[in-house]
Formats: C-alpha cells, sequence, structure tokens
C-alpha cells in the first residue's frame, strides 16, 4: 500500500503538469487502482523511477535571504529619523546588550559623521560599553575626513581621562586629518604636543607632518623638521625620502630634489619605483623631457619594472611638450612589456593626439579603450575626438566614437549628436545627418536636465535648412520645439519652418511660427512672409494671403510689386473687391504705381458694386500718385449698366476738381439720370456744369426743362431757362468781340 500510496502521489502532482489533450478522467483512470488492475513489481519500479524523474524538474524552493545584521539596522534607522529619545530607546530595545565589535561596525557603517558623533557620545553616556582603541580611531577617522576637527581633537585629548591609551596612530591621523584641510599650523602642534604628553614619535609621524607641511609648499619648513628628525636619531625611509622629492617637486625646488636624491643613495636607501615616478613626475612637470627620460632610462638599468605610473608620466610629459610620436612609443612600449593602460594613460594620450591631428592614431587608440572597456577620466575628450575626426573628413571615425561612448555607458549629449549632424550635413551624407536626429528626437537626449553639452545653432540650423528644402519640415518643427522648451529662439530655424511649411503647402502650420515669432519679438525674414503669402495663394485662400501681406508690412518689410499684384488679383478673382481695393491702397501709399490695368478694373468694380465713397477714394488717390483713371471710360460703362447714381457722383467728383471730362460724357450722364428719373439731379449736375462754362450745345436741356416742368418743378425749370439765355448772350458778345478782333 505504501507503494500504491508513492505511485498515487507522483502522479497526482504531474496533473497539473499534462497537455490540455489528455483528459483529467483519462489520468485519473491511468492512477486508480483496482482488484482487477493489481500493478506488478516492474510497473512498481517504472513508477518509482518516473517519479524521481519528475522530481527533478520540480522548482527549487526560493533561498531565503540572510537576515539583516543589528549594525545595519541601526544604521538604516539612524539614516531614516531624527536623533532623539525615542530613536535611542528603540536601538536599546533592539540591542540588549552592546559589544566593542558592534559599536565599531555602526561607526563604520554610518551614512553621516553627525550620526557617527551621536551614537559614539550616546554608548559612552549611556555607560552601554567603555569604548576601546579601534573605536576611538574609527571615530577620529571618520571626523577627521569630514573636517569635524574640533570634535576629532577633543575625543582625542580626552582618551586618557577615560582609560584609553594613545599611540601614534591616533595623533598621525589628526595630523594628517589637519594637513588635508590645509591647516598647517595645526599639524605642527598637534605634532609638537606628541613630545608634551610624552607620545613617542617615530619616522611615522615625521612622514605624516611632512605631507601636511609639503602639500601647501611649506619645503623650509620640512626641511627644518627633516633635520630634528635626524638630531633626534629617527632614520628616514625610502618612503620618507619619497615624500620629501614630492613636496620639493611640487614647489618647484628642483635642485633641492635632486641633492636629497643623492642623499638618499649616500645613506645605502636604494630607490624604488615610486622614487622614480616622482623623479620623472616632477621634471615632466617643469618640461624638462630629458631629465625624466635619464631617470626612466635609469630605472630600468637597475632592473626595475616600470609600472602603469611609470609609462602613463613619461606619455603625459611627451604630451606637454608636444613629442606626440615620443608618446605613441612610449604606449607602444608599455604594451610590449605587459603593462595595461588605464584610464588616466587613455585621457593622457588621446588629447594630445587630437591636438596633433593624429586622427588615424586616435581612432585605434580609442578602439583599444573601448575594447578594454575603460572609461575616460574625462568625457570631454569625446567631443574633441568627434572634432577632430570631422576636421579630416573622416565620418566614420567620428560616428565610431559615438558608439565606443555607447559602448562604455558614457552618456550621450545633444552636442555630441549636433557635431555628427552638422558635418554628415556638410559632407553630403544627409541621410545619415537624419538618423542620428531621428535617434536624438526619439530618445529625448536635448530635453534631459542633466545636460551639460547643447547643441550649437550651427548644428541645428544645417539640419532644419535641409529638412525643409527637402518635404520633412514636420520633423524639423519637432526638434525645433525641443529646443524652443529650453528657451532657444533661433530666429534661422524659425524662418526656415516657415519657408518649408509654406513649399510643404501647409501654410496654417506657417501660419503658427509665424504668430509665436511675432509673440517672442523674433525677427522675421521677408522671404518667410513671401513664401507663406505665395502658399495661401496656392490654397486659393486669398484673405489670408492679404492678412500675411499686412503683417508682412506692419513689420518693415516692403513687398516686391509682384506680390501685391498676385493678391489683389487672387482677390479680385475672388469676388473680394473691396479687399482687393485696401491692397491696393496700400500699395499706392507706399508709392508702388505698377498694374494699372488691375488697379482700374478694381476701381470699376467698385464703382459698379456701389463703393462708390470708396471707389472714389481710391480714384482721388490714384491721382495724388500720379495716375489718371479714365473718367470718360468710367461714365461711359456706368452710365451704359445704368448706375445713374454712381455716374452723377463720379462727375460731380471730377467737377469738384476740375479733371478732364469730355462733354460727351456730360451729356450722356445726363441723359443716364434724365432716363432714370432723376430730373432734379440732371438739374443740379448741369448747374454745376454751366457754372464751370463746360458746355456750348443746349439740345438736351430742353428734354430737362420740360421734364422739370412736368414734374412740377417750375422754378428749376425757369432758373434753367434763364441760364440758358444768359449764357447765350455771353456767347455771343464773345464771338463779336472776337470777329472784331480778328477785322482789326
Amino acid at each position: 500500500m505504501a507503494a500504491f500510496g508513492g505511485l498515487r502521489v507522483v502522479c497526482d502532482s504531474n496533473v497539473s503538469k499534462l497537455s490540455g489533450k489528455i483528459s483529467v478522467k483519462s489520468v485519473a483512470f491511468f492512477c486508480s487502482s483496482t482488484s482487477s488492475q493489481i500493478p506488478t513489481s516492474d510497473s512498481l519500479a517504472s513508477a518509482k523511477q518516473d517519479g524521481d524523474a519528475s522530481a527533478t524538474f520540480r522548482r527549487e524552493p526560493r533561498r531565503p535571504k540572510d537576515p539583516e545584521k543589528i549594525e545595519d539596522v541601526i544604521c538604516r534607522m539612524m539614516a531614516n529619523r531624527a536623533w532623539t529619545t525615542r530613536l535611542q530607546n528603540s536601538i536599546r530595545n533592539l540591542v540588549p546588550r552592546f559589544d566593542h565589535e558592534l559599536v565599531y561596525n555602526v561607526l563604520h557603517g554610518s551614512k553621516k559623521s553627525d550620526h557617527a558623533l551621536q551614537f559614539f557620545r550616546w554608548v559612552e553616556r549611556a555607560n552601554l560599553v567603555q569604548h576601546n582603541r579601534e573605536a576611538h580611531q574609527k571615530i577620529i577617522e571618520i571626523l577627521g575626513r569630514a573636517s569635524k576637527l574640533n570634535h576629532a581633537r577633543c575625543i582625542l585629548l580626552d582618551m586618557p581621562k577615560k582609560g584609553a591609551e594613545w599611540d601614534e596612530d591616533m595623533w598621525a591621523l589628526m595630523i594628517d586629518s589637519y594637513g588635508k584641510a590645509g591647516i598647517v599650523q595645526e599639524s605642527v602642534k598637534m605634532f609638537e604636543k606628541m613630545a608634551e604628553f610624552g607620545v613617542e614619535r617615530t619616522v611615522k609621524a615625521y612622514d605624516t607632518l611632512f605631507k601636511a607641511i609639503l602639500r601647501r609648499g611649506r619645503y623650509m619648513m620640512a626641511k627644518r623638521y627633516f633635520n630634528k628628525m635626524l638630531n633626534e636619531g629617527i632614520e628616514p625611509t625610502r618612503h620618507t625620502f619619497n615624500i620629501m622629492l614630492w613636496g620639493f617637486f611640487l614647489s618647484g625646488k628642483l635642485e633641492t630634489a635632486n641633492r636629497f636624491f643623492e642623499d638618499m643613495k649616500s645613506r645605502g636607501i636604494a630607490p624604488d619605483v615610486v622614487t622614480y615616478n616622482t623623479m620623472i613626475n616632477g621634471y615632466y612637470r617643469v618640461k624638462k623631457m630629458e631629465e625624466a627620460e635619464k631617470y626612466f632610462n635609469e630605472l630600468k638599468d637597475m632592473k626595475f619594472e616600470p609600472n602603469v605610473i611609470t609609462f602613463t608620466t613619461m606619455i603625459k610629459g611627451y604630451v606637454s611638450v608636444e613629442r606626440i610620436d615620443d608618446a605613441l612609443r612610449m604606449f607602444d612600449e608599455m604594451k610590449g612589456l605587459g603593462v595595461k593602460p588605464n584610464a588616466t594613460t587613455f585621457s593622457t594620450l588621446l588629447p594630445g593626439l587630437c591636438d596633433a591631428d593624429y586622427m588615424s592614431q586616435a581612432q585605434s587608440v580609442l578602439k583599444e579603450m573601448a575594447e578594454r572597456y575603460i572609461s575616460p577620466n574625462d568625457n570631454s575628450i569625446f567631443i574633441r575626438l568627434l572634432s577632430g575626426q570631422c576636421k579630416v573628413g573622416n565620418l566614420d571615425a567620428a560616428a565610431d566614437v559615438l558608439k565606443a561612448m555607447i559602448m562604455l555607458s558614457i552618456p550621450t549629449e545633444a552636442g555630441h549628436y549636433g557635431i555628427l549632424i552638422e558635418n554628415f550635413c556638410k559632407g553630403g551624407r544627409y541621410e545619415g545627418a537624419v538618423k542620428y536626429l531621428d535617434k536624438l528626437i526619439q530618445k529625448d537626449i536635448i530635453l534631459r536636465p542633466e545636460s551639460t553639452l547643447h547643441m550649437e545653432a550651427s548644428s541645428y540650423n544645417t539640419i532644419v535648412e535641409y529638412l525643409c528644402s527637402n518635404g520633412q519640415t514636420a520633423k524639423a518643427e519637432t526638434l525645433v520645439r525641443q529646443l524652443m522648451k529650453l528657451g532657444v529662439l533661433d530666429p534661422v530655424a524659425l524662418n526656415n519652418l516657415i519657408c518649408g511649411h509654406s513649399r510643404e503647402g501647409a501654410p496654417e502650420s506657417a501660419s503658427e511660427i509665424l504668430k509665436i515669432m511675432l509673440r517672442r519679438n523674433v525677427m522675421l525674414e521677408k522671404g518667410s512672409y513671401e513664401s507663406l503669402v505665395q502658399s495661401y495663394l496656392s490654397k486659393n485662400d486669398p484673405s489670408e494671403a492679404k492678412a500675411a501681406l499686412e503683417s508682412m508690412v506692419e513689420n518693415g518689410h516692403v513687398p516686391d510689386s509682384s506680390l501685391y499684384q498676385a493678391v489683389m488679383d487672387s482677390l479680385f478673382e475672388d469676388g473680394r473687391v473691396q479687399s482687393a481695393s485696401r491692397v491696393m491702397k496700400m500699395m499706392l501709399e507706399r508709392n508702388v504705381k505698377d498694374h494699372k490695368d488691375l488697379m482700374f478694373k478694381i476701381l470699376e468694380a467698385l464703382f459698379i458694386r456701389g463703393h462708390v465713397e470708396e471707389a472714389l477714394g481710391r480714384s482721388e488717390l490714384l491721382m495724388h500718385s500720379g495716375i489718371a483713371p479714365e473718367f470718360d471710360a468710367l461714365l461711359s460703362i456706368l452710365c451704359d449698366k445704368g448706375k445713374a447714381t454712381a455716374a452723377l457722383k463720379l462727375l460731380d467728383f471730377c467737377l469738384e476738381r476740375d479733371y478732364i471730362v469730355e462733354i460727351s460724357s456730360y451729356e450722356k450722364v445726363l441723359d443716364t439720370l434724365l432716363a432714370a428719373g432723376q430730373s432734379l439731379n440732371a438739374y443740379s449736375i448741369l448747374s454745376k456744369i454751366m457754372n464751370k462754362g463746360k458746355t456750348t450745345d443746349w439740345s438736351c436741356c430742353k428734354d430737362l426743362i420740360k421734364t422739370l416742368n412736368e414734374g412740377g418743378f417750375t422754378k428749376q425749370a425757369d432758373n434753367l431757362s434763364r441760364m440758358i439765355k444768359g449764357t447765350s448772350k455771353q456767347s455771343e458778345n464773345k464771338e463779336r468781340r472776337r470777329k472784331t478782333a480778328m477785322a482789326q
């Protein structure tokens, strides 16, 4: 039965793993046992094997996480909560008993020096533990690193009161902390106090003091204490001389450094690689590479193996004196000896190669750096590499620079893409430039808040101009709008957008850009307005074209005569006569006098459509501009079309200003007025004509007098008759005087 039970467990555990093609019912039948189906020993053995096989496919249970250490919990609590009595009680509840190891680990794991100091003092005041030497040294180290030197000093000086003993390491730690903070006098005081408090000073304390003093350039003080060390019978070590040499070179005291170097050898202290590296570095700093080479060769003669620092320093020196070939030779020698270059090596060599235009070698060095997955110390080198490769026309190598950045997980910025885009465009490889632009836009690289390297105007203007000239203005606008979010309002780019949208038949989009530019006082070019006007005209939208033209004029641009003509003609053909008239007025006010035929057509249409006052105003504007309308033709057309009132006003306008009109035009207007039943208007205009002395044929007046009498206007008829007789006598007298004068 046990075997049967095992079989059932195995089968049941695999039911859920069977595919949907096998029913549960069949599985149950297969696994069930009846009196007629007693399993044999072979079947049981096979079932056991199947069970073992299925067990191998079972997912192993996830391993439980290691419990968090108590010191980590305390550090997390201090980092997330203010230091209060409540926090102290929480820590005490968590730790029933403190020991030295726990205190040290909490101090070591504290994220802030304030937390470490508070914990250190609290544990001591609460009598939870009596701090030992390691805890004191750790808190002094933490406070010194955080420049909380007064606290560290107090803790050090209070140690004897707590039964803790001093040693040289603690005092050396304080001397070094004051030195790193630049407070040399305090370093010296701490060193002197060691003697006062009976703390033994060895070469270790002196070495720490020398480093603190020389870091601030106090080489004379360092020499005095060096002599004092010798007088106390303390022998300098190789490390002591290395510090002294470093400090003298740092202060530019080459002769003193040489003298100490010789003194070192005379004392039987053999220089090591660090010593030679210090000498090489010192001479490279003053650009004396011959001396640096001498010590480099001496190092090899002494059977020392130059390390990466040695080679990097030599490369640095050669680059500083522009001996790039020697720098490359040293780089090859370095690799030949199996010394692997580090980030400083590459960061030193690559700028020198770029400055010397050794771009093919720079490409090889960059490739090696990327293959080794070494990131440079300064990412600005990639800008120089990109610019340098583009300068020599090697665009593929420039593209490899960007690939290397991506391989090394170095953030690519808009400025990097901008250099590639600009130079790909200049090289005629526009497709590549567009691909880089697509990446730039899709990844929102321009809008990254951490970006410090932005695209130059020459970069984005080049690609924007290309896109707008090749039917991709929408993509160019996406780029420009991202730049606008950064506060960039480049007039060249925005004007290109207007021209591009206009050429592509999207004047609405161009108009949006135009409004932005006007709202933000960005300079608009004449060509942008012209493109927008032509785009609206091509879309059969003359009213918007007129609005764009008016905006163009308002912003101080002078449209070409042909642009005025195109807008006026489009408006006229669209039946917008008054709008065309306003464009004509705008043109005449700016002393543009072309397209007379079109202006006369507009003038005629104004009269015919009943816009008489506007037509008369345009007529006067034309006369002031030196363009005389054909009044006789206008009067004739108006009369023929039965526009009696318009003809009357035009004739009255001409009479008031003494414009020349043919007699036949007077008669035609009078006939038109009589035919329209406007006898009083005819009488009025005829009176003006007679007062001007413009007629001698009174045949038409008879019909007018008759009409006036029939209309009951007898007074006007009598006045007109007397005027005609008076005018006839005057004419006869004039004729008589003329004949008499001729006879004499």
